[in-house]
């Protein structure tokens, strides 16, 4: 192994012909369980628990200048403390996205209040997010327009251990900058306030307080978003650990800090559920979810991403772009607010995971009677840790 580590065997993304499979789940889900329908709808605690978080980093903020902090002392807090809160409250704009704060009845109320989580974070990103995260849902893995997947040239470059270590440090970069490049849009109204309003609570916090407070704000949300246990789910979700899986679950203590968002499955199964209820949503439907691979540990799986050479940028699952024109000639790349008609798909959910091929052996796994069994024992006999676990 060289000084720059080894090199990645991956040479492409994943690619597949079938449709994103959450679409099927969630319908055979509903005819079987009608109950679940009564988990749908908004969280009306989590503006209570947000407020609470914002309040937080007020208050440290105020006693950072009140202390005189070090710079060190600054960027440690930023990183053990701040940056955890701040990733917290990306994760409750997440939920804002999906209109799970106030319900869809109340579509700029839910907008107002992601941009008021977003206040701490540092960063207007709320009202952008939500713009390229519906498609994210709806156009799961799509070449265009799933923004979530990296670039080609990001497969190219990160491709050996060294590189990927800095590309996860830089993870905050690519998922803010990314869209930009695959599929760019102009922005809208609301971003604008999103940004006015942002820049004038940056601003504020400057004046009263300094430049310290500002720096454990924004620098703590960059590093919680880097290299950084809770970061963990942005490679957890949908980066193919095993072939032909291509969404995962977290089932761990972090959960207890991130809205849920380990429990991913379930999400993409149903976008409209909040995560407060995605747990229930599981002990509705065991036989949907007790039999796939999941994690344990977000800190193994940014571990096992950087060394394992059969993982990397390249590691997803992609579909060609099959998105035309409609019925009056314009792009149908936009998702309203309302729950959209997700596309169907063919696969069969409860058969043996299908595996696609890219011309390349993957080296990990093969198809077996009831799941996945590894080449060697690195998937189907190992449950420490952070490894997948059945």
């Amino acid at each position: 192994m060289g000084i720059m580590g080894s090199s990645n065997s991956r040479l492409d993304f994943e690619w597949v012909y079938d449709d994103e499979p959450h679409a099927t789940r969630r319908k055979e889900m509903l005819m079987k369980y009608p109950e679940i329908k009564k988990l749908m709808g908004p969280d009306y605690h989590l503006k209570y628990h947000v407020a609470v978080l914002v309040l937080i980093q007020i208050i440290a903020c105020w006693m950072i200048h009140l202390s005189q902090c070090s710079w060190l002392m600054v960027m440690l807090l930023g990183y053990c403390f701040g940056g955890v809160i701040n990733h917290s409250l990306t994760l409750a704009v997440h939920e804002t996205a999906h209109n799970l704060a106030f319900g869809h009845s109340r579509l700029m109320l839910n907008r107002a209040f992601g941009m008021f989580a977003n206040l701490p974070i540092g960063i207007p990103m709320s009202i952008s997010f939500k713009k390229y995260h519906l498609e994210h849902h709806r156009y799961q893995g799509d070449e265009i327009l799933d923004t979530d997947i990296p670039s080609v040239m990001e497969g190219r470059i990160f491709c050996n251990t060294l590189m990927k270590i800095v590309w996860v440090l830089l993870q905050p970069f690519f998922y803010a900058f990314r869209p930009f490049f695959v599929n760019p849009k102009p922005p809208t109204r609301l971003e604008h306030i999103n940004l006015a309003v942002q820049l004038a609570f940056n601003l504020t916090i400057y004046y009263f307080w300094g430049v310290k407070p500002v720096v454990y704000l924004v620098g703590g949300t960059l590093m919680a978003m880097g290299l950084h246990p809770v970061a963990g789910h942005f490679i957890s979700e949908h980066y193919m650990f095993l072939k032909g899986h291509e969404t995962y679950s977290y089932y761990g203590p972090l959960n207890y800090v991130t809205f849920n968002v380990g429990y991913h499955m379930e999400h993409h199964d149903f976008p409209y559920i909040a995560g407060s209820k995605l747990e229930k949503l599981r002990h509705i439907a065991p036989e949907y979810y007790n039999h796939l691979p999941h994690y344990t540990s977000w800190s193994k799986v940014i571990y096992d991403f950087i060394v394992d050479p059969d993982i990397g940028p390249y590691a997803r699952v992609k579909r060609k772009n099959t998105i035309g024109t409609g019925a009056n000639g314009e792009q149908v790349t936009q998702i309203t607010d309302g729950v959209p008609n997700l596309p169907s798909t063919h696969a069969n959910i409860l058969a043996s995971p299908k595996i696609h091929s890219n011309g390349k052996a993957s080296g990990h796994t093969e198809t077996c009677l009831g799941g996945i069994a590894g080449s060697g024992s690195k998937f189907c006999s190992s449950f420490a840790g952070g490894d997948i676990v059945f």
